[in-house]
């Protein structure tokens, strides 16, 4: 088994709202308590992402290689870095960016890569996960926080799934019915805004999508259709909601991402 570590530990709501450190659980491959005055590489593992960011050409988003995120002097802007308050890992994505040529929407995300520095492209065969502890601070109305895509394998730049967080609370899952695109949404829990929760994408044996929000799992069936495509984890900032506004977006903490493969 392969195992990709960013941060672990466990953060935990104080009577007042407040986020604080605990002792990581015992299952966790590495513990590391966020520094709150160093880049998020100095408590991440940024060396299997590459970072997309809202700013850059028409068309053409600007990325930032794992060799620059990497160290507590990496890299850090207004749209990726550290919260100085508690340690996160903060993605902002405003309504107005610069997009992909596939999508209407800006993003502050990370992409999966190999630690040789090409990107990350597995079958969908075996078990994958991407774990993850989070908040979303704010949102004007939906936010994607994690997804599976399509690598190599067909034209198609669709999605396997996506996880979204709606401004009412709802944390819904989006399964594509193929890769030639339509979507279903499946309400998968509930979190207020600026609280934190946990989510686990999974893919096990090729045939089944295995998500856990919050200690719940449910399981989705992956089509047939997809058989033929290998796939990588994105997570971060993928704002779903576009305007002429730089100031309204969704910013997003993570405190725990890990990724393994087996």
């Amino acid at each position: 088994m392969r195992i990709r570590t960013l941060l672990i530990y466990v953060t935990t709501a104080t009577a007042a709202g407040a986020l604080a450190l605990t002792t990581p659980t015992a299952s966790a491959t590495t513990a590391i308590l966020a520094s709150p005055t160093v880049a998020p590489g100095g408590n991440f593992d940024l060396s299997v992402w590459e970072l997309q960011e809202p700013v850059g050409s028409p068309g053409s988003p600007t990325t930032i290689p794992p060799s620059r995120l990497k160290g507590a002097n990496g890299f850090q802007d207004a749209y990726f870095y550290t919260d100085t308050r508690d340690g996160a890992m903060t993605f902002w994505a405003p309504e107005k960016g610069v997009t992909t040529p596939n999508s209407h929407y800006a993003r502050s995300e990370l992409r999966e890569m190999n630690r040789d520095g090409s990107p990350a492209n597995w079958s969908l065969s075996g078990t994958h996960r991407l774990d993850a502890t989070l908040r979303v601070v704010s949102v004007t109305s939906n936010v994607c926080v994690g997804q599976i895509h399509l690598g190599t394998g067909g034209s198609s730049t669709k999605p396997l799934l996506e996880l979204y967080y709606r401004s009412s609370g709802d944390i819904v899952l989006g399964t594509e019915n193929s890769p030639s695109g339509g979507q279903t949404p499946h309400t998968v829990g509930h979190v207020p805004v600026g609280k934190t929760w946990s989510y686990t994408i999974g893919v096990s044996g090729g045939h089944t999508i295995d998500l856990t929000v919050n200690g719940t799992t449910t399981h989705y069936p992956i089509p047939s259709s997809f058989n033929g495509y290998k796939q990588y984890f994105k997570a971060g900032s993928y704002n779903q909601s576009s305007s002429d506004s730089t100031t309204k977006g969704a910013r997003v903490g993570f405190y725990k991402l890990t990724v393994s493969h087996a």
